[in-house]
């Protein structure tokens, strides 16, 4: 459809595309939701929430399976830092596919800005990666449930922000859930160490800065999710190459796994596309279904990755990791409470003594009746 207007002066025209004609990538229908190629508005709610679940659970429960048996190869843990060199690897060379397949290919985003994303994906990965060799699996997904306590922290000292009763209710959960999980495996694990508590703790700390960094950088300048993989995760490869090449830890790693390469190559490249994958399915979900349903399904698929690893790989076990992780459980649905009080309505106490009365008086009535 044109609209022209002349005069001797000016000359106006508005030109709307066909639908057949391409639009730009970072311009995108509401309705119009594409993971790994498929267009998840053609069809309906409920299939698209099955197709987005099975995604999480299918690609995370991988991804975790295989991350805990890289692990498990003898002699590795100490090349926590070198498996993280080669995901990024990996992930750039994901992202720089999938910005082939879009049209608009120019970085948006600042290189200072990426720059100091790429630093802090560092953090959140390396150390995360290189905790295993210190922590066991769960007690490392039970730290990453808990990010919400680094995050409440640096609201209060950097941004003097307050919170209700059920964030703080929900922080002090995940606080004792963590400490009486750490306590039980400091007690059962005959490897236990105090390193992997805070290789962890830092690693949330850069968790839960990096998400408002890339999201105040993508809404401000406008970026893509393939522009953000592919620079944040390339510059964040020169990081850590650098500081492997410094620290002589490079030469070491690549020798054992080159006499491992199924084990180590093989199953980093997969353990890599399934995270990949998985945050496709992730993203979508929030998109469609909002923030409070991504959170729960993630949750979830959290809690059975912990009993996957207790069953798949062989630990002590102890019903003090049942109770703490019940506790950490609770933190995380008082967390999404507060943020979604309009639309999660829960009886007051006064509201249940009432009914509960009446339903007493009824009975006895109808007794006497």
């Amino acid at each position: 459809m044109d609209l022209k207007y002349n005069s001797s002066r000016k000359h106006v025209s508005i030109s709307v595309p066909l639908k057949s004609q391409a639009m730009s990538p970072h311009i995108k229908s509401v309705d119009d939701v594409i993971v790994l190629g498929i267009n998840l508005s053609k069809f309906n709610k409920l299939t698209q929430f099955f197709i987005c679940v099975s995604g999480v659970f299918l690609f995370y429960l991988i991804y975790g399976y295989l991350q805990e048996l890289i692990f498990s190869v003898e002699g590795f843990k100490p090349f926590g830092w070198y498996l993280t060199l080669v995901q990024f690897g990996f992930y750039s060379i994901f992202g720089l596919v999938e910005l082939q397949l879009i049209q608009d290919k120019r970085r948006r985003i600042p290189g200072k800005t990426y720059m100091i994303i790429a630093f802090l994906t560092v953090g959140t990965m390396g150390l995360s990666n290189t905790s295993l060799g210190y922590l066991n699996y769960p007690t490392q997904v039970i730290f990453k449930c808990c990010k919400l306590i680094p995050v409440m922290i640096g609201g209060v000292f950097i941004q003097g922000k307050r919170y209700n009763i059920a964030d703080v209710s929900a922080a002090m959960c995940m606080s004792l859930g963590l400490i009486w999980f750490t306590l039980a495996d400091s007690t059962v694990a005959p490897n236990f160490n105090l390193t992997g508590v805070v290789l962890i703790s830092l690693a949330l700390c850069a968790d839960a800065v990096i998400g408002n960094v890339q999201e105040k950088a993508m809404k401000l300048h406008n970026g893509s999710n393939s522009e953000m993989v592919l620079y944040s995760y390339s510059i964040g490869f020169l990081y850590i190459l650098l500081g492997l090449t410094c620290t002589n830890g490079l030469t070491p790693a690549v020798t054992f796994c080159s006499k491992h390469p199924v084990h180590t190559y093989g199953y980093a490249f997969l353990f890599s596309l399934t995270g990949y994958f998985g945050i496709s399915f992730v993203l979508a979900l929030i998109k469609i279904f909002g923030a409070l349903l991504a959170v729960t399904v993630t949750t979830g698929r959290k809690a059975m990755t912990i009993v996957l690893s207790f069953l798949f790989f062989t630990k002590p076990f102890t019903f003090q990791y049942v109770w703490s992780g019940l506790l950490v459980v609770l933190g995380i649905f008082l967390n999404v409470y507060s943020k979604n009080m309009d639309k999660i309505r829960l009886p007051s106490i006064c509201s249940v003594w009432n009914k509960s009365a009446e339903e007493k008086k009824t009975r006895t009535l109808s007794q006497t009746v």
